[in-house]
């Protein structure tokens, strides 16, 4: 029994080298190419998801807004409408699962960092939802908010600058 799991202890340290490897090689691939540079300006974003968004949707130019990518993403509420009547209901989960769930994730490490919203522009609005929304809601909304710069940042060819940010939203 013992043999066993020492074998297993040495399949588990291999495993990790070769992840620690392939994140290095990501993070080397990330590093050189210039849209990947400027996404990983947006919190949250680092060369994983920056390297995915490139590799899925080039330099951007395909959506005509951010709006347009955080729907394909399906992170924007299933909507319907009877009349006059809107019913806003989960998000949609429509389109790129792996880009959604590594936006998701984004959202979630900028939620716990607190200290960093004011940095990055984000506090304001992340206070003024944390008030009105559940948490699990907040990281989604939040997530369709990071999507939405993520492809201005892309689309636009600049880099993500916080002052900028806090002017649009005043």
């Amino acid at each position: 029994m013992v043999r066993i799991i020492e074998d297993l202890a040495g399949d588990w340290r291999r495993l990790d080298e070769r992840v620690e490897g392939l994140s290095n090689e990501i993070e080397a691939i990330a590093r050189q190419d210039a849209g990947c540079g400027r996404l990983m300006s947006v919190p949250g974003i680092g060369p994983i998801i920056s390297s995915a968004m490139v590799a899925a949707i080039g330099a951007g130019d395909v959506f005509t807004k951010g709006r347009d990518f955080a729907a394909w993403l399906g992170l924007v509420p299933k909507q319907i409408s009877t009349g006059d009547r809107t019913i806003l209901g989960k998000i949609s989960r429509r389109g790129n699962r792996y880009l959604r769930v590594l936006f998701v994730q984004a959202a979630w490490v900028v939620l716990i960092k607190p200290k960093s919203w004011e940095r990055h522009g984000l506090k304001s609005w992340i206070e003024a939802a944390k008030k009105r929304l559940h948490r699990n809601v907040l990281a989604i909304a939040l997530a369709n908010k990071l999507a939405r710069i993520a492809w201005s940042v892309l689309a636009h060819g600049r880099s993500f600058e916080a002052s900028k940010f806090n002017e649009a939203i005043t």
